[in-house]
């Protein structure tokens, strides 16, 4: 290639481009052009005529300088570029203009983030409510057709939800009953109290913690099993072959699992309850001297029956809102495996979340109520 493939004519203000434009003598045509001193106003002609060979990273180069000659004011004119080179350098030209920058936009501040996800939110909690409105409605449906229950579903949600997940509430309660005891018969082993540790332990199991723990344990195993079948089938396009078939997808996959683990739920909250005692129980024989007996007798004197009550009421509550969050979040899930576990997190969370605000409201009414 000829060393002056670039040539600038003062005089006639054109620039004069010879030879192959072409990637392997890119680095030697950008030399040139740095060489060159080019006008900074005016106008300037740039002659294509001598050109052999051109290809998309000459035509780069071209469009380049054009662009850099009109930010400082230059008026571009091209001559005697062929058919060829004309078509290649509209391209680039086209190409280049669609990857510019986008213009830099202003950071929201925090009140407009907050009001976006405000918005987020209430938009979220009016599904929600309108899911809820959809299973009631088909829930009077089949109360008005008993045949179209399904049994069959229902007895494996009871299986699974409650039979299976027995073991591990045990074990957890029975845990809890023993971490309670501990903590609080320390402090009762200080002032020589150690009997009322029956009283503690059996209001705070059969009150709160039985109940509690049990939901958010459920929460995290049901709800969360709830949401990722439903999304699976969803992904794979079963519930549209449901509604093809005309049987709904409340009839035969939600309302199941909603009423299965509302009558799970509370025998779950008793079972869990048996075992925070016994634990409790079995702690207090080996820490605080006091033995089986002594407990048991203590127990059913101090503990009255509405505690027990109090704690089995409030498990039919949170059964609806791990079930209903669990089977909400599963119909939400868009057409990829990633939603899946975005939602399963998220079903988890707001069920958890709603545990523990619906408990600090029945916490509120019974204190008010003096229970």
């Amino acid at each position: 290639m000829a060393q002056d493939a670039i040539h600038y004519d003062s005089n006639a203000r054109q620039l004069l481009c010879r030879g192959d434009w072409n990637l392997i003598h890119l680095t030697h045509l950008q030399s040139n052009l740095t060489a060159i001193s080019l006008p900074t106003s005016g106008d300037i002609t740039v002659n294509g005529e001598a050109i052999d060979k051109i290809d998309s990273a000459g035509a780069w180069l071209l469009i380049q300088l054009q662009d850099k000659l009109k930010q400082n004011g230059v008026r571009v004119k091209r001559i005697h570029f062929s058919e060829q080179a004309d078509k290649l350098l509209s391209i680039i030209n086209e190409k280049l203009a669609d990857h510019t920058e986008p213009p830099v936009t202003k950071k929201p501040g925090f009140l407009a983030v907050l009001g976006c996800n405000t918005l987020v939110q209430l938009k979220g909690l009016q599904g929600y409510l309108a899911f809820i409105g959809q299973l009631t409605f088909e829930l009077m449906r089949l109360i008005a057709h008993p045949s179209h229950w399904r049994w069959n579903s229902l007895a494996s949600v009871l299986y699974r939800t409650g039979y299976q997940a027995l073991p591990i509430i045990a074990l957890l309660s029975f845990l809890i009953g023993v971490v309670l005891t501990y903590q609080m018969g320390l402090q009762l082993r200080n002032y020589g109290a150690n009997i009322f540790i029956v009283d503690l332990l059996g209001l705070s199991v059969l009150r709160e913690f039985g109940s509690l723990i049990t939901a958010i344990m459920v929460s995290g195993r049901t709800g969360s099993a709830f949401t990722a079948s439903i999304g699976m089938m969803k992904l794979n396009q079963e519930i549209d072959a449901l509604n093809t078939l005309g049987v709904t997808p409340a009839e035969l996959l939600l309302i199941p699992r909603i009423i299965g683990l509302f009558i799970a739920l509370p025998l779950l909250t008793m079972w869990a309850d048996i075992f925070g005692v016994v634990g409790g129980m079995i702690a207090s024989d080996a820490m605080l001297g006091i033995s089986w007996h002594d407990f048991l007798h203590r127990f059913s004197q101090a503990i009255p029956m509405r505690a027990l009550l109090i704690g089995i009421g409030k498990a039919p509550v949170f059964a609806l809102i791990i079930a209903s969050v669990g089977c909400y979040q599963g119909m939400q899930v868009k057409n990829s495996a990633e939603s899946v576990g975005q939602n399963t997190t998220r079903s988890v969370v707001l069920a958890i979340f709603f545990i523990i605000v619906a408990d600090a409201i029945f916490s509120v009414i019974f204190s008010k109520m003096k229970l």
